[in-house]
């Protein structure tokens, strides 16, 4: 570009500054519009070469502007466009820098906390955090110093479009990676997470610890509680989400607890109900009956049968548990015909596999039931009669005592 051209364009540049500083919001929104449409893609170099190396001037007072607006939200998507013009222009990192050291990240993260804004406006915060952490490590840490981990994961929670919390879970994984003096706190928040309602929300969440989990050398006991009640989802993508993590979390030192959680699932607990009446209070005991709980039940069966199935010592560990007891007694539920299947079917391995097992299990259910249950244990719970599945409800197998006796025996 010779001499004449560059004074050309500095004057342009500098009537453009003008007229925005001039401009009211009508204007100033006129002008982004215009800029977004011309400058998207461009890179660095092309940017400097627009803005005759003033474009920083701009990027300032564009971000100063949304400073001042981003609760109005009237040019809120605009502005955050503009900025993904300069923040992924390509090859330099002197934009990111500018904008961080006005505030940019902060105010970001404010667009995500506000209440009033647009999912829109959340979806297009997020993508500029994202290009902020991906610029590197010190980035990243700038993020989670600003609390940024707290607000994305309840954006992440709470959001009400499908597409911003997909974004939200995509961001939390970028920080935790490459980040070690973060990646705690963002596994631990995420693992706080895992008590909110929105299926979708929670699928995501499970989805980025599964991720997380495989790049650290231990797993945090804390995990374990809310993982296993996120098996009462009704929800199948999350049930898959669930296991998946589980069947890793095998590997930590978390693994004892969580089989000795998964073997209790198959047994739900009594508790009591209390009701009032007019006069006095009576107290009722009831086994837990809630559909949740069963499916969770269910969920516990076929969980346990996929950890035995690809580890033949972990199978051993479950029948310490007490596991077969447990699976006769879920196979007893008639009140949920999936929990009976899943129950049926791993019963079924550890018959298969344990010729000890098969002997217990035949003088549970008698010769009638057992039959049935060998040629098709996926169906046997179809013609089981109230006898019968309350002789499962109420057995009282103890295989570690006869796994025990069996070693005196050797």
């Amino acid at each position: 570009m010779s001499t004449q051209e560059q004074q050309a364009n500095i004057g342009k540049v500098l009537s453009f500054l003008r007229e925005w500083d001039r401009g009211d919001m009508r204007v100033r929104g006129r002008m982004l519009s215009t800029f977004v449409t011309q400058n998207t893609g461009k890179t660095f170099y092309e940017l400097e070469l627009e803005f005759a190396q003033v474009a920083s001037l701009f990027l300032a007072r564009l971000t100063t502007w949304m400073k001042l607006t981003y609760m109005l939200g009237t040019f809120l998507g605009l502005q955050l466009k503009a900025l993904g013009i300069f923040l992924s222009a390509s090859c330099h990192d002197q934009y990111l820098m500018n904008f961080l050291e006005d505030g940019g990240v902060l105010t970001l993260l404010d667009i995500l906390s506000h209440s009033q804004s647009k999912d829109d406006d959340k979806a297009g915060a997020i993508k500029l955090l994202l290009t902020v952490s991906k610029a590197g490590r010190k980035y990243k840490e700038i993020i989670c110093e600003s609390h940024g981990v707290k607000v994305i994961g309840e954006c992440l929670s709470t959001s009400n479009r499908d597409e911003t919390k997909e974004a939200a879970s995509v961001l939390l994984e970028s920080l935790s990676h490459g980040n070690p003096r973060y990646q705690d706190q963002v596994y631990k928040y995420l693992i706080t997470c895992m008590t909110c309602s929105s299926p979708k929300s929670l699928q995501l969440i499970l989805h980025t610890l599964c991720i997380m989990q495989r790049k650290m050398k231990t797993a945090h006991y804390s995990i374990v509680e809310p993982l296993l009640n996120t098996l009462r989802s009704l929800h199948l993508e999350v049930q898959d989400e669930a296991i998946k993590l589980i069947l890793d979390l095998k590997h930590y030192d978390v693994k004892a607890v969580l089989l000795t959680g998964l073997v209790a699932l198959l047994r739900p607990i009594k508790e009591k109900e209390h009701q009032h009446q007019i006069s006095k209070e009576s107290e009722i005991t009831k086994m837990t009956g809630s559909f949740p709980v069963f499916v969770q039940q269910a969920a516990a069966a076929k969980t346990i049968r996929l950890l035995a199935e690809e580890d033949q010592e972990l199978s051993r560990e479950l029948l310490s548990l007490g596991v077969i007891q447990h699976l006769l007694h879920t196979m007893g539920n008639r009140e949920h015909p999936d929990a009976q299947i899943q129950a049926s079917l791993t019963l079924e391995y550890f018959v298969v596999s344990f010729p000890v097992v098969e002997d217990q299990v035949q003088r549970v259910m008698g010769s009638a039931l057992f039959a049935e249950f060998k040629n098709k244990a996926d169906t046997v719970y179809m013609n089981m009669n109230e006898t019968e599945a309350e002789m499962l409800l109420t057995n009282q197998i103890n295989m570690s005592q006869v796994l025990n006796g069996n070693k005196s025996d050797s």
